[in-house]
C-alpha cells in the first residue's frame, strides 16, 4: 500500500522537521511505502529551505513552492494533482493533526471500503468563543444544506482514495467543503473518525473570524453549484418566466381595464400597476438572459491555472 501525505503550509518552518520525523516514524513502523508532499503556499519565512533540507535526507519528501500566497484550496489542488499513492492523506503543518491517526484512517478506507474518511476533532484546544462556537454553527449549517452528515467539515486530517482526489476540483476557498465536492462527484461513501487535536506548538493561527464569514458565503456558493451548477437555466429561467408572467398579467389587466372598463379615466402611465408590470417584465427578462448566458459559459469554459509554481523538489 502506497500512501501520499499532502501538507499545505504557510510560514510553518518551526514545525516542519518535527512533523516530518513524526510522519516518517509512523510510516516506517507500519511498513508503509509513502511520499510526503509539502505545498509551500508562498511562505515568507524559511519554510522552503527546511523542505529542501528534508528532501536531501529523505527522498520520499517532495515539495511544491508557489510564487505567491494563492490559498489552501489551491495548495491542496496542486498536491492532489501530483499525488501518486493508493490512499491520500491530508493534514495541516502546524502539528495540531496527529500522524498516528493515519493507520486507522487507512484501515477504514481499505477494509471498510470508504471513498473518504474525515477527521472529527471532538475535543478541541481552541478558544471557545472565537473558534469552537462558530465552528459548531458552521458545521450545523453545512450538514443541513449539503446532506453530508459530518460533525467537522473543516478538519484538515482526511483520507481519500486516489480516484477521489483526481476527480474533484478544489478551488477558491472550497477546501472546507471537500466532502461535499466528493459527494457531488459521485463518491457517496463518506466516513468520519474521531481524531486527537493537538494544541498549537509553534507560531500562531493563520485564520481569523473572517474565515467563518467566508465559510458561510462559500456554503451558499456550493449549495447553488450543487443544485444548479450544471443547469443554471433551471433556476434563472424559471425565475425569469415567473417574473415575466407576473408583469404580463398586470399589463394585460391594465390593457383590458383601459380599453373596456376605463373606470378611472387615468392614463395607464399614471397608475402604479404600470410601473410594477414594467419592472417585473424587465427583471424577468434579465433572469432569463442570465440563465441563457450561464448555459453558454458552461459549454465554452476553459480550465485556467489558478496558481503559479515557482519551483518543485523530487517531482517531474
Amino acid at each position: 500500500m502506497n500512501i501520499s501525505v499532502v501538507i499545505p503550509l504557510l510560514n510553518e518552518k518551526d514545525s516542519l522537521q518535527e512533523l516530518h520525523d513524526w510522519i516518517a516514524k509512523v510510516m516506517q513502523s507500519n511498513h508503509f511505502s509513502y511520499e510526503i508532499l509539502f505545498i509551500d503556499d508562498g511562505s515568507t519565512d524559511d519554510s522552503w529551505e527546511t523542505i529542501t533540507q528534508l528532501s536531501k535526507k529523505n527522498p520520499n519528501v517532495k515539495g511544491i513552492r508557489f510564487l505567491a500566497n494563492f490559498g489552501k484550496s489551491q495548495a491542496l489542488h496542486a498536491g492532489f494533482e501530483k499525488a501518486q499513492g493508493d490512499v491520500v492523506i491530508t493534514m495541516d503543518a502546524d502539528l495540531q493533526d496527529n500522524p498516528e491517526e493515519i493507520p486507522e484512517l487507512l484501515e477504514m478506507i481499505v477494509k471498510e471500503n470508504y471513498d473518504m474518511v474525515s477527521g472529527w476533532k471532538k475535543k478541541r484546544y481552541d478558544s471557545v468563543l472565537t473558534k469552537n462556537m462558530p465552528s459548531k454553527l458552521f458545521n450545523w449549517a453545512a450538514r443541513k444544506t449539503s446532506g453530508v452528515k459530518l460533525n467537522d467539515f473543516n478538519c484538515g486530517l482526511k483520507a481519500y482514495r486516489l480516484n477521489v482526489v483526481k476527480n474533484i476540483d478544489v478551488n477558491g476557498e472550497m477546501h472546507r467543503y471537500i466532502p461535499v465536492l466528493a459527494k457531488n462527484a459521485g463518491f457517496s461513501k463518506i466516513g468520519e473518525k474521531v481524531v486527537k487535536h493537538q494544541a498549537r506548538k509553534y507560531g500562531e493561527t493563520k485564520f481569523g473570524m473572517d474565515r467563518f464569514i467566508h465559510g458561510f458565503l462559500d456554503l451558499i456558493t456550493i449549495w447553488f453549484l450543487s443544485r444548479f451548477g450544471k443547469r443554471p437555466m433551471h433556476l434563472f429561467g424559471a425565475l425569469g418566466v415567473l417574473m415575466f408572467a407576473i408583469g404580463f398579467m398586470f399589463a394585460l389587466y391594465l390593457g383590458i381595464d383601459k380599453l373596456y372598463l376605463n373606470r378611472t379615466g387615468r392614463l395607464i402611465t399614471e397608475r402604479p400597476q404600470f410601473y410594477l408590470a414594467l419592472a417585473t417584465m424587465i427583471i424577468g427578462t434579465q433572469f432569463f438572459v442570465a440563465g441563457f448566458l450561464g448555459e453558454i459559459m458552461l459549454r465554452t469554459k476553459q480550465d485556467k491555472k489558478r496558481y503559479l509554481v515557482k519551483e518543485s523538489i523530487n517531482l517531474e
